[in-house]
């Protein structure tokens, strides 16, 4: 049985898959059908990728591996079993003899107020999605507003987490938004505006300094202010406090500050490590040998660096579930188990266009030169779709980039404070996991899209999950009411939900069975 299906779980079970040759029953359990690779979403937020060259069919490229669709909820490790959730509510239980949690991780959240409301986060397809649809729309907003101080608002787009994942999306978001104006030309002297921050003294500050240099040099050169050792105090929403003093009017908050483990592990009840389960180095968890851990689950210790563990990463994760996979098959009896033990290969960093920054096996290179190597390795890495994904960049480099508004995903339905960011929030849709109480309702996040002329689409205000009637929607009622019964004091920040907007939407689907209190850190 393999929990989740990101870079680890899907390595451990296209290996197994393959060693087996039919001789082993492989159940993976996932709440959706693909493989996501993650490093290329900020090209699906910015119009160059459509969005299921990302994807991989589970069932497409695992053969000998049964898909089963639901979320975990649970674990028995005493009785071997898994407990969970299909997109439809059903629940069900699935036997194990040999178990493998790759379940990932989602946002990492910090205790400033207003960001749980205000900000959206960027770790699955749907976030991606809205983000692209969100970006087009408050340009084109910008470009038919009479007042200058709305048209500049609106094109202010802010960035927190210097990180892998936040460098990617301003290089990329300034690129798209100049494509944009070039089409709906701004007041004059105006152009679109991306701030980058972090309390880092660099961009890029877990990769080595040229990189950061490349990156941090590039960024400048595009306009993106690029501002080190600085953080958001406060989210509002009509823009963010700075932690110099500085209060900047927007309607874009994007949070790639990094991640925590899936808060799946906590419910396990094994020793934790900063929320990753403790394993040891051949990724088994002690007292129970026929369990595996990998990915950012998971606290591998890291043999190269005696006292520390392995760091958050695709890199990392994608070695770990062939390593779990040979494991596993040795204590079937098949080969011998081995411990983890990995060699850095370098880091790749794509900034858009022909420019990227990479040091492949420690050999340094920006420009064209890092682009092409950059788009080679994705390319490589990749279990599916290079065919099509290389079709989409060539046909990018030679195409005007489209930027319309597809409108499939909502403000409501990609909340930051979520334990499946892989998944969007739908109408009436079942309960699935629960988010930390009642943190971030979607109600908050919606009173932004009223803002910025996003309308439609709303969820029904009565029978959704949890029970709660239509009176009890925010508007004008405490957060104690609620579904999940989380009083104001667990906001982040310690802030009151306070009253809603008076023409607020109604609520979407409430929060759903699985808490994540036990703060991580990690950057994917």
């Amino acid at each position: 049985m393999i929990v989740g299906a990101g870079f680890a779980g899907y390595r451990t079970a296209r290996e197994l898959s393959r060693m087996s040759r039919g001789k082993a029953d492989i159940t993976l359990l996932n709440p959706t059908d693909y493989f996501l690779y993650l490093p290329l979403l900020p090209q699906v937020a910015a119009g160059i990728l459509e969005p299921r060259r990302v994807t991989v069919s589970l069932s497409g490229t695992l053969p000998r591996v049964r898909l089963v669709l639901g979320e975990a909820d649970g674990i028995d490790l005493d009785g071997q079993t898994v407990h969970y959730t299909d997109p439809e509510g059903g629940e069900g239980t699935l036997p194990y003899d040999r178990l493998v949690l790759a379940v990932g991780s989602v946002n990492k959240l910090l205790p400033i107020p207003g960001v749980a409301e205000h900000a959206h986060g960027f770790r699955g397809l749907p976030e991606a999605l809205y983000l692209r649809d969100h970006v087009t729309r408050q340009v084109e907003l910008a470009a038919a507003a009479d007042d200058p101080k709305s048209c500049a608002a609106r094109c202010t787009f802010v960035v927190v987490g210097a990180g892998y994942t936040g460098t990617e999306v301003a290089a990329h978001g300034q690129l798209y938004t100049d494509a944009q104006v070039r089409k709906h030309p701004l007041r004059e002297g105006m152009r679109p505006r991306w701030l980058l921050l972090d309390v880092a003294p660099r961009v890029l500050p877990e990769l080595d300094e040229h990189l950061s240099r490349t990156a941090d040099r590039t960024l400048r050169e595009r306009g993106v202010e690029v501002r080190m050792g600085t953080s958001v105090k406060e989210a509002t929403p009509n823009g963010v406090l700075l932690t110099d003093g500085e209060f900047v009017e927007t309607r874009t908050l994007v949070w790639c500050v990094g991640v925590r483990p899936d808060p799946l592990v906590e419910g396990t009840g094994q020793p934790l490590e900063r929320g990753r389960l403790i394993v040891d180095p051949y990724l088994q968890l002690p007292g129970h040998p026929e369990v595996f851990a990998c990915g950012d689950a998971a606290a591998v210790p890291d043999l190269n660096n005696p006292g520390t563990y392995t760091p958050m990463t695709a890199q990392h994760a994608w070695r770990h579930g062939k390593a779990v996979a040979r494991n596993v098959a040795a204590s079937l009896g098949v080969g011998d188990k081995r411990p983890y033990r990995h060699k850095d290969l370098g880091f790749v960093v794509d900034l858009g266009g022909a420019k990227a920054a990479a040091n492949p096996l420690g050999i340094p290179l920006s420009g064209p030169a890092a682009g092409a190597v950059t788009r080679g390795y994705h390319l490589a890495a990749m279990p599916g779709n290079r065919v099509r994904v290389a079709a989409d960049w060539l046909l990018d480099s030679v195409l005007p980039r489209q930027a319309v508004q597809l409108g499939l995903v909502r403000s409501w339905s990609v909340p930051l404070d979520t334990a499946s960011p892989e998944l969007a929030r739908v109408p009436g849709g079942p309960e699935r996991r629960q988010e930390a109480g009642a943190r971030s309702g979607p109600g908050a996040a919606t009173a932004r899209d009223t803002q910025s002329g996003e309308r439609a689409s709303e969820p029904p205000a009565k029978n959704q999950p949890g029970g709660e009637p239509a009176k009890k929607q925010p508007g004008g009622e405490p957060a104690k009411q609620q579904p999940g019964g989380e009083p104001a004091k667990n906001q982040p920040g310690g802030e009151p939900a306070g009253p809603g907007p008076a023409d607020e939407p109604h609520k979407a689907p409430g929060p759903v069975r699985r808490t994540d209190e036990t703060p991580a850190e990690g950057d994917s």
